[in-house]
């Protein structure tokens, strides 16, 4: 294995370390105004996820410098050409965090209301927008000869990328009703594995419809035949499918380590249905980027490859510990700090 391969097999080992963690506290924002019937329920939900939602950015953080520094051309081209995309996913994740922070500014109800919808507002659009930008590497955009990106905004939206963004935005409110089912109590708990229950069969019929129409599309659009990328969809319909199973009998934690490998599935269906592509050109193929020519050079992969064997397991490490830390099913009761919800834990008595 060449090293770009290997950064490449990397990348797509990050994007789905984001979209597992980062889509269940999504899913938490997208069901706020369906799950949380109160200003005190919605206050749990956000709880349950105050901890590590901003952790779990951290993924997408490193994402980014790795395509930045292992694939320089990809990262222009991209950048460039999808840049008021990823202006509103900017917007939509600045939207987020100032709803955790400003919620609890003030006491009046309109005021937690209206900052709850922007949670959900932020929490729908950026996961939405995250499919149609990745979707649309598969998918095709225009690009010249020098490696420029061509297009205009428009040209990321079709029915194609449109239902990869539907679909993105279902598996992580799904995602996220069963991570709050493993982490309330009573009623708030009841109605989230109720709500998956109901979500879980639209979930699994719009997946199935993507990734099928993915293989299409990496046949069509990208020169592709059907092997390995059915590999990766059996495995995503087999989860989803499974997720189905267990949230109708009320068995949480299988049913959100289903839900979390269905989402790990589809972004490898992704990076399999690219390679060796890193971004399709449309309707010049021959002006795609892929993983040779636009990568850095070997000293730089070699560098990068020695810093991410050091550092990836302490991110690793420092998130697990940080879950581990935070496992305690809200109540209604008060946080208190970490030191304190250590030694409210059987291991810290």
């Amino acid at each position: 294995m060449t090293l770009e391969i290997l950064w490449f097999c990397l990348l797509c080992v990050l994007w789905s370390g984001y979209f597992l963690t980062e889509g269940f506290d999504f899913g938490v924002g997208i069901l706020l105004p369906v799950v949380g019937r109160t200003q005190e329920e919605r206050g749990r939900m956000l709880e349950t996820i105050g901890p590590v939602w901003d952790g779990n950015e951290v993924w997408l953080v490193i994402a980014g410098g790795a395509t930045f520094a292992a694939f320089p051309v990809w990262y222009a081209t991209m950048f460039s050409g999808f840049y008021l995309a990823l202006l509103l996913i900017l917007a939509c994740l600045i939207v987020r965090v100032l709803s955790f922070e400003w919620r609890g500014k003030g006491e009046h109800a309109r005021w937690k209301t209206g900052w709850a919808w922007l949670n959900t507002l932020g929490s729908v659009g950026a996961p939405f927008l995250w499919g149609v930008a990745l979707s649309s590497l598969l998918y095709g955009v225009p690009i010249a000869k020098d490696q420029t990106f061509a297009g205009s905004f428009g040209d990321l939206f079709h029915l194609y990328t449109v239902l990869a963004g539907i679909a993105v935005v279902l598996l992580f409110a799904l995602h996220g009703a069963v991570f709050l089912s493993l982490r309330t109590l009573g009623d708030l708990r009841a109605r989230s594995m109720r709500v998956a229950a109901r979500l879980a069969p639209v979930a699994v019929v719009v997946g199935a419809g993507f990734l099928v129409w993915t293989l299409a599309v990496a046949s069509d659009r990208n020169d592709k035949g059907v092997f390995p990328g059915i590999v990766p969809v059996a495995v995503a319909a087999l989860a989803v499918v499974a997720a189905v199973v267990l949230t109708r009998s009320r068995r949480e934690l299988p049913a959100f380590l289903a839900t979390g490998l269905a989402i790990v599935a589809v972004v490898v269906t992704l990076f399999v249905s690219l390679y060796p592509r890193v971004l399709v050109s449309q309707p010049d193929f021959g002006n795609s980027l892929t993983v040779s020519n636009a990568s850095s050079a070997d000293y730089t992969l070699t560098v990068m490859t020695v810093a991410a064997a050091i550092l990836l397991p302490v991110v690793l490490l420092y998130q697990a510990w940080t879950y581990h830390v935070f496992r305690a099913r809200v109540g209604g009761e008060e946080v208190g700090t970490p030191v304190d919800l250590v030694a409210r834990t059987p291991a810290g008595r």
